[in-house]
């Protein structure tokens, strides 16, 4: 799955795919997880740490204050050529000009963005192989699967998945699929066998005392510089 992947993003048919590389290791916001004077200074350090895809996941933020939020943080990834995606708000991330938008289960249909906004990258959220399929159908670039393991921020959405069935979706797409919930640095090499393109992480990085450190610790082990 991996090696089709990257065929599909030299594809110049296909121009969304040249940016997917990105995603190998996608930062998910949490700003409960940092001092809210640090937020941005936190992300700085990710990125300086080598991440190069952030989703901008801040749920309880009025439009307003996202709308601010969500383009000071534009700043930072452009200063690093990194991908910004905002969680499901397809409409603000494209009026300020960010790369994509993560669609949840509550959130439109991937075609109805898709065809609304055709330059946006278009992430979904699957906790199933049908979810995951049906996003590739309505074209998708790529889908985040969880939780794989045991993980407080998506234990609303039951027991972990488990390496099985991350492999069962993974054999069974042909976009990115990035394995999310509970992984550190120990599982990296484990979901990557099993096929994931990829991970989502969110309190792996931010609870470290040292995000630019813990940044490229991750990413050296997405790419095996560490192995």
């Amino acid at each position: 799955m991996t090696d089709t992947v990257l065929e599909m993003t030299s594809d110049p048919s296909t121009p969304n795919r040249e940016r997917l590389d990105a995603l190998r290791l996608y930062l998910i916001t949490d700003r409960t997880l940092l001092p809210e004077d640090q937020f941005l200074a936190g992300i700085e350090a990710a990125l300086k740490g080598g991440v190069r895809a952030i989703q901008l996941r801040e749920k309880n933020l009025p439009e307003s204050e996202l709308r601010s939020l969500a383009t000071d943080v534009l700043k930072l990834t452009r200063k690093y050529n990194a991908l910004l995606i905002i969680n499901h708000r397809a409409e603000l991330a494209d009026d300020i000009g960010a790369d994509g938008v993560h669609l949840t289960e509550s959130s439109p249909a991937v075609r109805k963005i898709r065809k609304q906004f055709p330059g946006l990258l278009i992430g979904k959220s699957a906790h199933s192989l049908q979810s995951a399929l049906r996003a590739q159908h309505q074209k998708a670039d790529f889908v985040t699967f969880s939780p794989v393991y045991d993980t407080p921020s998506k234990q609303q959405y039951g027991p972990p998945q488990g390496l099985e069935k991350l492999k069962q979706v993974c054999a069974g797409l042909e976009i990115p699929v990035l394995a999310l919930g509970g992984i550190d640095l120990s599982r990296i090499s484990t979901v990557r066998k099993h096929g994931a393109f990829g991970v989502g992480l969110i309190r792996g990085i931010w609870n470290s005392p040292d995000i630019e450190h813990e940044s490229l610790q991750y990413i050296n082990a997405l790419t095996g510089e560490n192995q």
